[in-house]
């Protein structure tokens, strides 16, 4: 029987994160990490339901709710069968409301509610195949995966016949690799030592608790102050030893030439790369910063805040990038983070998700699975962000051992939060918040 969307509804949830800084940077100096929560309820004789969220950081949350329940009415009363059997056209359908495009296209608070809506679907979906979605992506065959893909401006980089063979080219290996992920997970790195709001005293215990917990990758938010930066990168550096991987994250503060001569002064400490040196727009600023350090063996990094797969396409174009960072809930969802995700492949780019934030951790490991089984990515290189932050409110959790990831096993995208967890942090009424 097919499957009808009765009731979709958002809520406005905020974790009051600023109180200890977490998640402090040098753009971001006291977020409070926040979802505009959506829950499809449906007709399903065992209850299934699904869970989408569009990420903020606090004050615009309330912005985001409303661009979902504006696009609620285009979804309901829907059945799954009907979506998930055009998904391309369902996201053009979605994304192609002639008045509502307008305060987009494809950016800002209208695609932050499109993610919530599209990822909802997903996780429902996979609930339904009692799947979790990387074994749900992983299964489909190259054309199927290829037809929940909008190719829309993309023509004349890749197209869907192109997209096919490319996963074509690795199918033969595909039951190896999935073997390997469940074996031996996928490489994590922290950021949860090195945000900026810190005190020495805990950047250096939490490096130290890091390394003993297996991790090779950290990575420490810059662009304060050019010698408080080199100070932080000399401690971390000295804690996590000469072997170990160090990242460096500006947050988007510093003009192009500064970004460049930033980074000279800080490549003694020997950076894998530096992420969103400056305006997450400025495609050509990102080459040039990415020409500048290449001598340097230091990559450019970027992704969170890059709106839609035409950004993307433009910066591999430009050679703007050595890592792709997608976003679960930046773009429009699994939909877009997919088409993203084959262009670096054509592009031989590593993608590396952002995640952390509310449920970033929970949904982008489960991309970056699909990535590697079904694209034929190779681990080397690609890395998944980790933050220790609010996973205690997920019904399934990420699981972290020795700094890797393991494959989710519970059916869906991981997104559905405690019920108990979503009234307390209700805004502006929950207990956390009165």
């Amino acid at each position: 029987m097919p499957i009808t969307l009765k009731k979709i509804s958002v809520r406005d949830i905020r974790f009051p994160t600023s109180r200890e800084l977490d998640g402090s940077d040098a753009m971001n100096v006291a977020p409070d990490y926040s979802a505009a929560y959506v829950t499809i309820t449906t007709d399903h004789p065992a209850g299934l339901s699904g869970h989408g969220i569009g990420f903020t950081i606090g004050r615009g949350n309330e912005i985001v709710t409303t661009a979902v329940r504006a696009l609620i009415p285009m979804m309901e009363g829907k059945t799954l069968e009907s979506i998930t059997a055009d998904m391309a056209g369902f996201w053009r359908y979605l994304t192609g409301d002639s008045q509502l495009r307008w305060i987009g296209p494809d950016k800002g608070a209208i695609h932050l509610g499109t993610a919530a809506l599209v990822n909802a679907i997903w996780d429902l979906w996979a609930k339904v195949q009692g799947k979790p979605l990387w074994k749900l992506l992983a299964d489909m065959p190259a054309e199927q995966l290829v037809s929940c893909i909008d190719f829309r401006y993309l023509s004349d980089v890749i197209s869907a016949s192109e997209a096919v063979s490319i996963l074509k080219e690795v199918e033969a290996g595909k039951g190896k690799r999935e073997a390997l992920l469940r074996e031996s997970g996928f490489t994590a790195y922290t950021t949860s030592a090195g945000w900026l709001g810190y005190p020495d005293e805990k950047i250096g215990r939490l490096c130290r608790d890091a390394c003993e917990c297996g991790f090779n990758h950290i990575k420490v938010k810059v662009g304060r102050d050019i010698a408080e930066d080199i100070r932080r990168c000399e401690i971390i550096r000295n804690q996590i030893g000469p072997d170990r991987t160090l990242m460096v994250d500006a947050n988007q503060v510093w003009e192009v030439n500064e970004a460049i001569d930033h980074m000279k002064q800080l490549a003694r400490f020997k950076p894998y790369w530096i992420e969103e040196p400056t305006s997450p727009d400025d495609i050509l600023g990102h080459a040039a910063i990415a020409r500048a350090l290449e001598p340097y063996g230091i990559g450019v990094a970027t992704g969170e805040h890059c709106q839609n797969r035409i950004m993307f396409k433009q910066l591999m174009q430009a050679d703007a990038i050595s890592f792709c960072q997608i976003d679960a809930c930046r773009l429009g969802g699994v939909n877009e983070c997919l088409c993203v995700c084959l262009l670096a492949k054509k592009f031989s780019i590593p993608v590396c998700p952002h995640a952390g934030g509310v449920g970033l951790c929970e949904q982008v490991q489960h991309l970056s699975m699909w990535d590697f089984i079904a694209c034929g990515a190779s681990m080397n290189g690609r890395i998944i962000e980790y933050v220790d932050h609010l996973h205690e409110h997920f019904v399934d959790p990420v699981r972290i051992v020795r700094g890797r990831y393991l494959a989710p096993t519970m059916p869906g995208y991981s997104t559905q939060i405690k019920e108990s967890s979503l009234a307390e942090h209700e805004y502006p009424g929950g207990k956390a918040w009165r």
